[in-house]
């Protein structure tokens, strides 16, 4: 698929349409190499990853569950914000966690770094889109408080999770853009 169609074709899939396919794990390794090679200033490659599959995935969600009820988000007496985020991480094949590690040694701008981190999640979401991966970054508010389960040192954050699992790219129906013309100042 050349650069442009892929590009074109990139669409936040959502775990409802998964199949129950697996992604080896050759495959995301590819993923995390293609990360791997976003640009980043001062090469501080601020980016890292935690996978999470199996009894792993389980553990994550019921960490997702309690630092959601501890932040009080979403309507916890009828259990639909818990019953969501477990449903998500069931029908995942597998869960990314999307970390960021402030640079120390040298100056560099926080946005910097998490737009670093962006670019490099976003040649994983190509790359899930030239395998026919399906994926989306959600970036709930509870992963702040969630510090201390991924066992994370001062200067790192948790920006997110990438949920993925196998999917038919060819169902999924066209967005259409706004022109870009209307987002375009030429000074010529």
């Amino acid at each position: 698929m050349d650069i442009n169609t892929l590009i074109a074709s990139r669409r936040a899939v959502y775990p409802s349409q998964f199949n129950s396919g697996d992604i080896e794990t050759a495959t995301l390794l590819q993923l995390f190499k293609n990360a791997n090679m976003a640009p980043t200033h001062k090469m501080t490659q601020p980016w890292f990853f935690k996978v999470y599959k199996n009894q792993p995935k389980k553990h994550l969600a019921a960490a997702m569950v309690q630092a959601m009820k501890k932040q009080k988000l979403g309507d916890l007496r009828n259990g639909f914000k818990e019953k969501k985020i477990l449903d998500k991480c069931q029908m995942s094949n597998c869960i990314v966690g999307i970390f960021m590690k402030r640079a120390t040694a040298v100056s560099i701008p926080e946005w910097e770094e998490i737009a670093a981190v962006a670019m490099a999640v976003q040649n994983i979401w190509l790359s899930c889109t030239d395998q026919k991966i399906g994926c989306y970054w959600s970036s709930p508010k509870y992963v702040e408080t969630m510090h201390s389960f991924f066992d994370l040192e001062p200067n790192e954050r948790c920006l997110g999770f990438m949920y993925l699992g196998k999917f038919d790219h060819r169902t999924l129906p066209v967005k259409e853009r706004g022109s870009i013309e209307s987002r375009l100042e030429w000074r010529v």
